[in-house]
């Protein structure tokens, strides 16, 4: 199957750009309420599935042993963008584990964050590990490690115990197949799992509402939506997609993006999940047809700059970003 076009970049009055993917809104049930493209090729979800691979931090007892509260937990699910209270929390997160920066298997990139990127290069500092927009997720993982007795060495392979529980949980959330045949590296070194868009979408719907849970199951995915719902700044970062739409939309909105143009969430009054991953990797694509889906899921006319006119330095209009005709009539006969 061919997926559509969901995204068209315009200049004048002809169409200079395209972007086709593929988008699944899906019950807990598995009942699929609307669907673009092909949702059930499988696709590296990439960070989007973080709340996910947080599930054994406090299925494990680690969280409440090392006094993790929504801040921390919301930084284990984050691709955060760097700022000095993300390391910060990084740091602490470890240390209370009994770690340091040295442990962290994630690598250091400069962060997202342009001004603490400006002012670290202007002070001629290098960035570490905690800087890494999965630093979160990392010491989560190390905190999780050291609670369970599992060696610290090689955390990260995919036949570690650590690695074991997260592949089950991720299965048992998604009802799609989880193994060594479906697995991938992530940029952060940790395993990712290519999964259906259906089938993620799923896991998400199943995330936000606990139906089809077990009991305790069900807490602690409710701990961990509620803690990124409450903290989203620690999510993502100051003028990230992710951060702007859930401040803007605190208890009907959980999002998380992924690298590659992946985005998935769930509307927690609504009990639908989401999945949605652009072809050709470009964010923003993903990030405009996240912007049109809350437009009419939610019924809002909220806009992020991510949808409508596009300007030139000049401030003159040169074109639109706009979703496609085909994608446009779906969302806007989506019955809820």
């Amino acid at each position: 199957m061919t997926n559509p076009i969901l995204i068209e970049l315009t200049r004048g009055r002809l169409v200079e750009s395209a972007h086709t993917g593929a988008l699944a809104i899906v019950r807990p049930n598995g009942e699929t309420v609307a669907a673009l493209g092909d949702i059930s090729r499988p696709i590296f979800p990439r960070s989007a599935i973080k709340a996910f691979q947080a599930l054994p931090l406090l299925e494990t007892g680690a969280a409440d042993r090392f006094e993790f509260g929504n801040r921390e937990l919301a930084l284990a699910c984050a691709s955060h963008s760097g700022t000095s209270v993300h390391s910060a929390l990084a740091a602490s997160m470890l240390a209370r584990a009994g770690f340091g920066v040295d442990h962290l298997g994630c690598g250091a990139h400069f962060p997202k964050h342009d001004e603490t990127t400006l002012a670290m290069r202007q002070a001629g500092k290098q960035p570490s590990a905690l800087e890494n927009n999965c630093s979160g997720k990392h010491s989560g993982m190390l905190a999780t490690c050291v609670h369970c007795g599992d060696p610290l060495s090689g955390y990260l392979n995919l036949d570690h115990p650590h690695q074991i529980r997260t592949a089950l949980a991720l299965h048992e959330m998604t009802k799609a197949p989880v193994s060594a045949q479906t697995a991938g590296i992530d940029g952060c070194s940790a395993p990712n799992w290519a999964l259906p868009l259906v089938n993620l979408a799923q896991g998400f719907a199943s995330l936000i509402t606990g139906e089809g849970l077990s009991p305790s199951r069900k807490v602690h995915a409710a701990r961990i939506t509620s803690a990124c719902m409450s903290e989203p700044n620690l999510v993502a970062g100051p003028g990230r997609l992710d951060t702007l739409a859930m401040t803007q939309f605190p208890t009907r909105l959980f999002i998380k993006t992924g690298a590659e143009a992946v985005y998935c969430g769930a509307f927690p009054q609504l009990g639908l999940g989401f999945a949605l991953k652009i072809d050709d990797g470009t964010a923003r694509a993903s990030e405009a047809l996240v912007e049109a889906l809350l437009q009419r899921v939610l019924g809002t006319a909220a806009t992020y700059g991510k949808l409508g006119p596009m300007r030139n330095w000049l401030g003159t209009e040169t074109g639109q970003i706009r979703l496609s005709s085909a994608a446009a009539r779906t969302l806007d006969h989506v019955t809820l």
